[in-house]
């Protein structure tokens, strides 16, 4: 039974949550504030989080960066939840590493999906064929470790995923809708290319030595550059 922790303020949604997500089969975990989810967080690692940026004492973003900067959650996918139309807030989660967002108001039915939709692109096996080394860029697809020149890089489960397709398909041109379908493992109308692009910039930017390896195909996607083809 997959553990998910629903972070939200509004008493009267986490009800509706909690008693649907146990509906769905999940055992529910529930914070009604930052503090709250941080302290729950240190108390148990949940599958999952459904996480409000707008909380009253500590913001969702600082709770995402607390939790991201802790070896023992920095793997737990994440599912930000915004205001309807506060794109800002979209991004800022996305560039932060959150596996998907959902606005308000939502259907529960679809962030039920979307739950599972995230825990299911978690357990997929390595991508077949995946390279380990690219220039200076190796990945230790068991351990989940990247390293860049030989100094240890951290991503998040998302990126890890995003550049092991990219090293798998190296010289070959991905399309954001195969990105999507391959590492998010869905095409949605909420999953468009600005997903693609904010992660492929936060990658870039942790591979230091190796940003320039991920070249941008305008009006396409992007590719994998090998110095060694």
């Amino acid at each position: 039974m997959p553990c998910v922790l629903i972070v939200e303020d509004e008493p009267d949604l986490v009800l509706v949550l909690e008693f649907n997500f146990a509906q769905a089969g999940f055992e529910t975990l529930c914070a009604h504030g930052g503090e709250e989810a941080l302290l729950k967080l240190r108390q148990r690692v949940p599958d999952l989080i459904l996480l409000d940026l707008m909380l009253p004492d500590v913001a969702g973003t600082e709770v995402f960066r607390k939790m991201k900067g802790n070896p023992k959650t920095q793997d737990v996918p994440v599912i930000i939840v915004t205001a309807k139309g506060d794109e800002l807030d979209r991004v800022v989660g996305l560039e932060l590493g959150a596996d998907d967002y959902v606005t308000k108001p939502f259907s529960v039915r679809e962030v039920i999906l979307r739950a599972r939709a995230v825990l299911k692109r978690g357990q997929r096996p390595p991508t077949p064929g995946a390279r380990d080394t690219i220039g200076p860029i190796r990945l230790d697809v068991d351990g989940h470790r990247c390293f860049v020149g030989g100094q240890e890089v951290e991503l998040t489960a998302i990126e890890f995923k995003l550049l092991t397709r990219f090293m798998a398909c190296a010289g070959r041109i991905m399309t954001r809708d195969a990105l999507l379908e391959g590492v998010w493992g869905q095409l949605s109308l909420d999953l468009q290319e600005r997903t693609v692009d904010s992660h492929v910039k936060r990658l870039r930017a942790k591979l230091r030595e190796g940003e320039g390896l991920i070249e941008t195909v305008r009006g396409v996607g992007y590719r994998m550059l090998d110095p060694a083809a």
